[in-house]
């Protein structure tokens, strides 16, 4: 299982925010694929979680709204879009995945196995 995240780097605040996770290695659809952030001093936190055989998507709370996870799967990627980026949203953000049937929550940081090596996004003022 490999998961490569990148769009990372340096952002406007105010603009929109485009990351990428190239999944490898496995059945996109035994797995639920989730995106985490951790910002300094901050615990890592989850922002989505996404499972292409349920087709279903679920967001937390934390960027209220701004948040959009998208797929293309013919190349396996799952995107993270966020809009309206703001200073509290640097940070460095994860992609990682769990088996389907591992867990009876579906986007419970503890369960996921396997993480990307993150990508860091920096939001300029």
């Amino acid at each position: 299982v490999q998961l490569v995240e990148s769009g990372g780097g340096r952002v406007p605040a105010g603009t929109s925010l485009l990351l990428s996770c190239a999944a490898s290695g496995f059945i996109l659809d035994d797995y639920v694929i989730g995106w985490f952030r951790q910002g300094r001093g901050i615990e890592r936190e989850g922002l989505a979680c996404f499972s292409s055989l349920e087709d279903r998507t679920e967001y937390s709370e934390v960027t209220r709204g701004r948040v959009t996870v998208t797929t293309d799967l013919a190349k396996k990627t799952v995107y993270l879009q966020m809009s309206s980026v703001q200073l509290e949203d640097a940070a460095v953000y994860y992609c990682a995945a769990r088996p389907r049937t591992n867990s009876f929550h579906f986007c419970r940081k503890t369960d996921f196995q396997f993480w990307g090596q993150g990508t860091r996004v920096r939001v300029t003022s």
